[in-house]
């Protein structure tokens, strides 16, 4: 009898705690196949009574889905598989590369999770808009070339190991790389392979827990992203940016008009994360849980 009651005690506060969590999407949902008749008529509380998709056609047109959503894929996934590469290879070198001053530079790089992005605005913007590689373009007579309002900026910070949480994605594999047994990096030594070799034969397939945990971080994290894209690109537009947009290009409608259309747009931005959640789910759940075990 205990059993069971700790049973259902269990399941209510679980239920609970889901709905509170779920009531946002719920509620975005639930708007946004409403008519404006519907949020006035206060007998309809979750399914509409008039059901339509102007909303979302509307939303879409607003944001310019079609254009936004590809280029803020693109950077998502360009971006997260350099993160991926570049951080993986760094934590390689913190784990098993003994070398003097190596726990003072890990340390440097973890420090940079709790740098806020904002103290760096100034030298980050004035580097992308004059970069100067080494300063070889100002040692021949050059000038410095604007990579402003193109992906490079993104190219160039993900593949140096310095983009979004960079220094967590590196704390993450190099966590995960001191668990993987030496015998197994000592047994590929003796069969001739190199330390690149190593880390691609032996490493990186044993680390596929760690590497689904950074790629989805990291993925979410620069889908989410409004302040790089919002200092580095102007003219080329992604989701992140035109979201906050909507409401002033609502303006034209009525108030709860605008704000139906605002939710929808909002849900039509979350939807991607969600629908790839889904899929991925029990994948992220097991690599956190196994990346955690290991470090």
């Amino acid at each position: 009898m205990q059993h069971f009651a700790w049973v259902l005690i269990r399941a209510v506060l679980v239920t609970g705690l889901c709905f509170v969590i779920l009531y946002p999407i719920f509620f975005k949902i639930s708007i946004s196949f409403k008519e404006r008749a519907d949020m006035l008529d206060p007998t309809v509380l979750w399914i509409p009574k008039h059901f339509t998709l102007d909303n979302f056609r509307f939303a879409a047109h607003t944001l310019h889905y079609a254009d936004t959503f590809l280029n803020s894929l693109f950077i998502s996934l360009l971006t997260t598989l350099l993160q991926v590469i570049s951080c993986s290879l760094a934590a390689f070198g913190f784990a098993r590369l003994r070398f003097k001053g190596s726990g003072i530079l890990f340390a440097l790089a973890v420090f940079t999770i709790v740098v806020p992005p904002q103290t760096l605005m100034i030298p980050t913007y004035l580097n992308f808009r004059f970069f100067d590689l080494a300063g070889l373009l100002s040692l021949f007579g050059g000038h410095g070339i604007n990579l402003l309002d193109s992906y490079w900026p993104f190219i160039l910070q993900a593949a140096t190991g310095m983009g979004i949480k960079s220094g967590l994605f590196i704390f993450i594999f190099r966590q995960f790389f001191r668990g993987i047994p030496k015998e197994l990096e000592e047994a590929a030594y003796i069969d001739g392979c190199g330390v690149f070799q190593t880390f691609y034969r032996i490493m990186l397939p044993n680390a596929v827990p760690a590497i689904v945990t950074v790629f989805l971080f990291s993925f979410v994290w620069m889908w989410n992203d409004n302040y790089y894209v919002s200092l580095l690109l102007t003219r080329i537009k992604v989701l992140s940016t035109m979201l906050p947009t909507m409401w002033t290009a609502t303006q034209f409608e009525d108030g709860l008009y605008a704000y139906m259309i605002k939710n929808t747009g909002e849900l039509l931005f979350i939807a991607p994360i969600i629908i790839l959640y889904v899929f991925v789910q029990r994948y992220f759940v097991e690599s956190v849980e196994r990346t955690g075990i290991v470090g």
